[in-house]
């Protein structure tokens, strides 16, 4: 049984099948259950995490790139759906289209996630790794008593693969510090059942298409597990027991 924030019950198997459908996966419950990306939030600050509900953000071009890239390589049916403009993005044409299509893209983003999905699929490691998988696998669970959902890219026979575009493949691991894969890395292993060093990134450098193949330590997957504790204990603090006021909260140092 899964008990989502908003105190609701829910069998394993029926909240594993809704959790197929992105609407219910991301809103309802990007609300009601933590994740990697709110743990990143909750780190920053519990009002950073709390403003995630009431500020609406626009999706950067980066970000846009890097679900382009996954849906070529994951989901081609959703990816051959997708509306791209002959425009650059700060054309009148370009948002017009947005305006009437919603998420759009440019001939620009094709040509360079075709170029690197072409590179992904040259890469005989990459492939074997992509055989004989599920893609985009729901789990969910309990983390200290508070729901976490994750999606697995790619999950084989004991082993998850996660997908990432960067701008320097050689640097990824600066980047898995920066945005928090630690955590991520956590979360998923636990919600599947996978050990740390059977849990691989495959870093797609946006540039020149070269691949990077990293997996877990042990160390890495036990900060994981301390800094996934720490959002968890301030999202207990302040939205749960509330013994922490919002209002009060603020950064202090010595400088």
């Amino acid at each position: 049984m899964i008990t989502t924030l908003d105190g609701k019950f829910w069998s394993k198997e029926e909240i594993l099948a809704f959790m197929m459908d992105d609407e219910f996966y991301y809103n309802y419950l990007g609300k009601n259950a933590l994740s990697s990306s709110s743990v990143k939030r909750l780190l920053d600050s519990p009002k950073s995490y709390s403003q995630s509900f009431t500020t609406k953000e626009e999706n950067s071009s980066a970000l846009d790139f890097g679900w382009l890239f996954h849906t070529a390589i994951l989901e081609p049916h959703i990816y051959r759906k997708q509306y791209f403009v002959d425009a650059r993005r700060n054309t009148n044409k370009f948002k017009d289209a947005r305006a009437e299509h919603g998420r759009v893209f440019t001939e620009g983003d094709r040509y360079n996630v075709e170029r690197l999905a072409t590179a992904f699929y040259d890469n005989s490691r990459a492939v074997d790794m992509l055989n004989h998988t599920e893609k985009e696998v729901p789990a969910i669970g309990d983390l200290w008593d508070v729901p976490f959902r994750a999606k697995a890219d790619i999950l084989g026979d004991g082993y998850i693969v996660d997908l990432k575009t960067t701008t320097d493949v050689r640097n990824f691991k600066s980047s898995f510090w920066k945005w928090g894969y630690h955590c991520q890395a956590f979360i998923y292993c636990e919600l599947f059942g996978i050990k740390p060093e059977n849990f691989w990134f495959i870093a797609v450098e946006k540039g020149t298409g070269v691949l990077g193949f990293y997996n877990v330590s042990e160390s890495s997957y036990e900060r994981g597990r301390d800094d996934v504790q720490k959002a968890v204990n301030i999202y207990k603090s302040y939205f749960i027991n509330k013994d922490m006021d919002l209002g009060d909260f603020a950064y202090e140092d010595t400088l």
